[in-house]
């Protein structure tokens, strides 16, 4: 059996178990969207940078509304969810042209969630060859660009997404 270690996210995870707010009724409540990392507010849920990525581009999709577990989610919140999601992997596609995606949910402490109470969808572009000897040997990884380069790339073509989804009626 093969494991894959994340040793950079030890310091988060341990910080996320004791954290007496949640990251994401936090940033929603903030009105500076850049700030909050949020790039595209929808009526029931929002898109925001993920601070502590995987890769660039690394989002997670999560209800405007508190709420830990995802079986009680109206139902039109999931299905703003899942629309959310294309639209996601549209914008991603576009600006990054990975060869693939993870997508998925944390659901509990003991599954991997750094925030248990808010459900929220990982979407994550991939490359072949992505992975590489730093993070196994360094404990370090190596990104192209910083969250600050990262939202201004992404923020642009989720506005123009917003736009024609508008103009769509949705």
């Amino acid at each position: 059996m093969r494991y894959i270690t994340a040793p950079w996210r030890a310091g988060y995870v341990r910080k996320a178990l004791t954290m007496k707010n949640c990251i994401f009724c936090d940033a929603l409540k903030g009105r500076d969207d850049r700030k909050a990392a949020i790039l595209l507010r929808g009526r029931r849920n929002f898109i925001m940078l993920n601070r502590f990525p995987y890769t660039p581009g690394h989002l997670m999709i999560a209800p405007c509304r508190h709420l830990g577990d995802f079986e009680r989610a109206r139902p039109e919140e999931a299905a703003e969810l899942t629309e959310l999601l294309r639209l996601a992997l549209r914008v991603l596609r576009a600006a990054y042209h990975p060869h693939g995606f993870n997508t998925g949910m944390n659901l509990g402490h003991s599954a991997g969630a750094g925030v248990a109470g808010h459900y929220h969808l990982h979407v994550i572009p991939r490359w072949n060859g992505d992975s590489n000897f730093m993070p196994l040997v360094g404990g370090t990884r190596v990104f192209i660009e910083d969250l600050d380069t990262t939202y201004e790339r992404l923020r642009p073509l989720f506005e123009k997404e917003t736009k024609r989804r508008e103009r769509a009626g949705r």
